[in-house]
């Protein structure tokens, strides 16, 4: 059902043309050798998998990563030619599903490898899956023993031949860490002998770390979506998110007086309010609320930067419009809480968090809409 944009508290506008175009530049970063896939867990970073993973698409992208089955099956629906992958590997007894929707496992463990194993031998072919091998991460993977032992194992492998063999850095959002060096000698180690192989290590972060990362594929994933993969160095990736949220009322508040719930601000000078319909319902976190111990994190109206004001509370927003001219202060009108005057990175740090968090919590009462973001 359809409403009226009047009637949402806030609008989420994203760009999926700056989806499209951050792809294009992350592919411009690795070689001719190298395949460019696209991450597109969590519907997309919750820009919308059905209408990204299609712009995606026509940019040239043609290997996708969902997390777990079910995104991987609604995947293959939009996309019929792509090859996808699930990330969160084989559940027990889904095999048929994988087969039917054609999408390859990513087997994370040496119990998932020996279980698709075992259906390639029933059905004397291979049938396509990546392997995970774990290089120091402690999460999914087989650890290179296990690895390396079964990999060599005919026995154990009969007809399957990996379609890729893949890693994933740890610490990449600090290149200068030297866990991503020890993790990138070892998945050389144990993946050399099978090269023959297309291998993967790179995410966002490891696309922009250098060549020796890249092998045959990356698989960049919240810097497609605007966020900064590496914490050292300016975002170079367009913004394609912006959420604003609706002025409900204005309001004064005397010097002294506290604001939302707990108390937990007080006012230190008379301020004026603007209440916003946008709360962390809406994806926008409780911990980037203001209080008098610390700073909370802000809205932009006209270029103006209004702080948030004591609790972030479930539906709406309190912000401290003091300084903000009259004209731009109308009940109705929208306030910028994230996009191109609020880098998520920013807000993320006042909520002590990553803008990977708020990508992916975004907007579940706003109006969506799709078009550029000015």
């Amino acid at each position: 059902m359809s409403h009226s944009p009047s009637l949402y508290g806030g609008r989420l506008t994203i760009d999926l043309d700056a989806i499209a175009s951050n792809w294009r530049f992350l592919n411009g970063q690795t070689g001719a050798k190298t395949e460019c896939a696209a991450a597109i867990k969590a519907d997309a970073y919750g820009t919308g998998q059905d209408k990204a993973a299609p712009a995606l698409y026509e940019a040239g992208c043609r290997t996708f990563f969902a997390a777990v089955p079910t995104e991987a099956i609604a995947l293959r629906q939009v996309l019929p030619d792509a090859v996808v992958y699930a990330l969160d590997g084989l559940f027990p007894d889904t095999y048929t599903h994988y087969l039917d929707n054609r999408i390859r496992p990513v087997l994370g463990s040496l119990e998932e490898l020996q279980e698709w194993a075992g259906i390639c031998k029933a059905a004397g072919q291979s049938f396509d899956a990546a392997v995970h091998v774990d290089t120091g991460i402690h999460r999914l993977g087989l650890s290179p023993a296990e690895f390396g032992a079964a990999m060599t194992d005919k026995s154990l492998l009969g007809p399957f031949q990996p379609s890729l063999i893949m890693s994933h850095l740890a610490c990449g959002s600090t290149p200068d860490h030297p866990m991503n060096r020890r993790q990138l000698e070892l998945f050389r180690t144990v993946t050399d002998p099978f090269k023959r192989i297309p291998r993967s290590l790179a995410n966002s972060a490891g696309v922009q770390m250098g060549p020796d990362y890249h092998f045959d594929m990356v698989r960049p994933g919240i810097a497609l979506y605007g966020g900064q993969a590496i914490e050292t160095t300016p975002n170079q990736m367009k913004p394609v998110a912006k959420v604003e949220a609706r002025i409900m009322i204005i309001r004064e508040v005397p010097e002294g007086d506290t604001i939302g719930y707990g108390a937990t601000q007080t006012a230190r000078r008379p301020l004026r309010n603007a209440v916003v319909a946008a709360g962390y319902a809406d994806g926008l976190l409780r911990r980037a609320s203001g209080s008098d111990d610390r700073p909370g994190g802000f809205g932009v109206i006209g270029g103006h930067k209004a702080p948030i004001l004591g609790r972030i509370s479930m539906d709406m927003i309190t912000l401290d419009v003091t300084d903000v001219p009259d004209h731009l202060l109308k009940r109705g009108a929208f306030v910028e809480m994230l996009g191109p005057a609020v880098a998520a990175t920013d807000l993320a740090a006042y909520a002590e968090t990553i803008d990977y968090e708020y990508l992916t919590s975004l907007g579940r009462r706003f109006e969506r809409v799709y078009g550029p973001l000015t």
